[in-house]
């Protein structure tokens, strides 16, 4: 087991405006939408924005990372990426189940030892299928969501002989919403993944520019209100995560089950009571180190 990293619960406050933070396409991309009107952010979505900060060496952002990681950068490659070569990571991965630790594939990727993976070889014999370190929940809204449907138009025509053009519906975006999702630090796995500190201190500096660094057309506004990150005091917890989240989460004010205009409809929380305080180690806000 590797002791350096410490066990952590984490929630991340995400406000939406006027935003498709993700996108169903069960339903036609719509914003995705409980039973109950509540939205929904994936925690496929969320890391794929992770992986694609640490994917591309040559972006700014990747180039602004402490040496430690510009100086190791091979250690620093996606696994989850589009256009993989399945033989040449079942190479990397070697033959001697024993000494899999010392592999490449360990070495190289980091989402693999991070959030572990289901990689699968060819003929269907199991490869490296482990329980990450690092797992994200649902992210769910506070209160219900409204959605905004409307049709786009394009002055330049895209079909032949049309010198204009329209996609009906194509603009659907929440108007406003609140979303927590937490995630999940267990060292339990580092020793099986290969997962390090550095692994997760990158994983920090990361989470505070998810949706900064990746806005698109259809997703301007996306705001990481809040990254609370809380360190425990054992291996085993010395908390019930339940308590540190419910404590976090911000609460809608007075129109509870209606859907929030701004970051005002919401009581917002700075920190822990005192009766959990004494149960952690630390907490911060990696949105505002």
């Amino acid at each position: 087991m590797n002791n350096e990293i410490k066990r952590a619960t984490g929630l991340l406050v995400i406000e939406v405006v006027n935003s498709n933070a993700n996108g169903d396409p069960d339903r036609e991309s719509d914003p995705r939408q409980r039973p109950n009107g509540c939205g929904e952010i994936s925690p496929v979505s969320f890391k794929r924005k992770l992986r694609e900060l640490v994917e591309d060496h040559d972006a700014p952002f990747f180039k602004s990372l402490p040496d430690k990681f510009l100086q190791h950068s091979e250690r620093y490659w996606i696994l989850e990426h589009r256009g993989r070569d399945r033989k040449l990571i079942a190479s990397e991965m070697g033959t001697n189940p024993d000494k899999f630790m010392e592999s490449e594939f360990v070495h190289k990727y980091w989402d693999a030892r991070v959030f572990g993976n289901t990689f699968l070889e060819d003929g269907g014999n199991k490869g490296f299928i482990k329980t990450g370190v690092v797992q994200f929940g649902m992210g769910v809204s506070i209160a219900p969501i409204n959605i905004l449907r409307q049709t786009n138009t394009n002055k330049a025509g895209v079909q032949e002989g049309k010198n204009a053009g329209m996609a009906p519906l194509a603009y659907r975006v929440v108007e406003h919403g609140v979303y927590c999702m937490p995630f999940f630090v267990n060292p339990n796995y580092a020793h099986k993944s290969g997962c390090t500190a550095e692994d997760i201190e990158l994983l920090k500096l990361l989470i505070p520019n998810a949706y900064d660094m990746n806005r698109s057309a259809i997703r301007p506004d996306v705001r990481l209100r809040h990254a609370w990150y809380v360190e425990h005091k054992s291996m085993l917890g010395s908390c019930p995560e339940y308590l540190l989240l419910e404590a976090l989460t911000p609460t809608r004010i007075d129109a509870k089950n209606e859907p929030s205009t701004s970051w005002a409809d919401y009581q917002d929380v700075r920190e822990l009571p005192d009766s959990v305080l004494e149960r952690i180690d630390n907490i911060v806000d990696l949105v505002n180190l």
